[in-house]
């Protein structure tokens, strides 16, 4: 039974959370590995404030000591016992100006030296927090992530009975532990009874899956790839006339009418897009490669085979592309739908039209049938 684009993609989401390449996973490494990297990066820090602290506190204290010192023998040179030596030798010594510079300035040097400390300090309390607010992150993680791998383990435990076709859980055990992976309420409810009901789209999906995995396909695709370009022998497909519309379409004549943002929302909203779907990146992106004729092109062929418009947000390059229209053609008439060409929208980003039609030629000669070959395997 042929699945529909919706539970083709819940399916998508659940079979990715059962492996490692799983996102909650990944999520959980990355956060894993940026606290870590907080840690170690605050551990230094601390290190560093503590000696800075603690060298700082010494000056204050040397400060406040030695000055009072000096000030002490200050107070106790009579200038006038050392007037010959000093005229003589030309000694620019004045114990008076000294203790008068050394009242002045001491005081606010040793209050300059605390506020530092008193910065330092409250900069040590911040790392420590931050350093202490990481290391709770890892121990959390490390539990979530148990947890993670036991609610992966008894996921692939239900999707083993269910492909089985021996699945005896109740929906309650399995929306239970759905929930645990943030799904929506329907999207739990879908997929409970995808697992419920394999014969309706499971069995289907996980075939269609296996054989896309082949390893025979990836090796001779592979070897295929591999060879001379010379030595491929590009000969036309029989029975299979070269269409104009195969030819990339040649680059148009910019309108004259200068398009901003706006212009292009208002664009977007005639021809069915929802504006609020692209970012302002994504618009400046289509303003920047702007045909409008090519635009409204590339929307009508999906429109044309009731195919979501939300493919496009997702693929922004594909709204602008000249040669959208000969490339989805191209692969209409070897065999493949416009499904599947909705599923695997890289196809369309990794080639050009001259490579796409090559990757064919290559598939043909190295004698495999393409409308069979995955698009995932092109």
């Amino acid at each position: 039974m042929k699945t529909s684009l919706e539970v083709t993609k819940l399916l998508d989401k659940l079979y990715n959370l059962r492996g490692s390449d799983s996102v909650i996973l990944k999520e959980m490494e990355a956060s894993h590995q940026k606290a870590l990297e907080t840690k170690n990066r605050t551990t230094e820090e601390k290190g560093i404030l503590q000696d800075k602290i603690a060298s700082l506190e010494n000056d204050s204290k040397n400060l406040s000591e030695q000055g009072k010192k000096l000030a002490t023998v200050l107070s106790g040179i009579d200038k006038s016992e050392f007037e010959t030596v000093i005229s003589r030798l030309n000694i620019n010594f004045d114990p008076e100006a000294l203790s008068k510079k050394l009242d002045d300035a001491l005081p606010k040097t040793i209050e300059k030296v605390n506020d530092e400390i008193k910065a330092s300090q409250e900069k040590l309390v911040s790392v420590e927090e931050e350093m202490n607010s990481a290391i709770t992150e890892i121990e959390e993680l490390s539990i979530r992530k148990d947890t993670a791998m036991a609610n992966q383990e008894k996921l692939n435990e239900y999707f083993d009975l269910a492909l089985k076709g021996n699945i005896n859980i109740t929906r309650e055990s399995i929306t239970s532990l759905l929930e645990q992976f943030d799904f929506t309420e329907e999207e739990t409810r879908e997929a409970a009874k995808i697992l419920m009901f394999p014969e309706d789209a499971l069995f289907d999906y996980d075939t269609r899956l296996k054989e896309s995995e082949k390893k025979s396909i990836g090796e001779v695709i592979k070897e295929a790839k591999n060879q001379e370009v010379s030595n491929v022998k590009e000969e036309p497909i029989a029975n299979v006339e070269v269409l104009m519309e195969d030819e990339p379409i040649k680059e148009e004549v910019k309108e004259e009418k200068k398009f901003d943002r706006e212009d292009l929302m208002d664009l977007f909203t005639e021809i069915g897009l929802d504006y609020l779907d692209y970012t302002t990146k994504d618009l400046d992106e289509v303003l920047e490669h702007f045909n409008e004729k090519v635009i409204r092109r590339n929307v009508a062929i999906f429109k044309n085979n009731d195919l979501g418009l939300d493919f496009f947000s997702e693929n922004v390059n594909l709204l602008y592309d000249k040669e959208f229209e000969a490339k989805v053609d191209r692969l209409l008439r070897i065999g493949k739908s416009a499904l599947d060409i909705y599923l695997n929208p890289s196809i369309l980003t990794k080639y050009d039209y001259k490579g796409l039609d090559k990757a064919i030629l290559i598939l043909q000669s190295s004698g495999l049938d393409p409308k069979k070959v995955p698009l995932m395997a092109y």
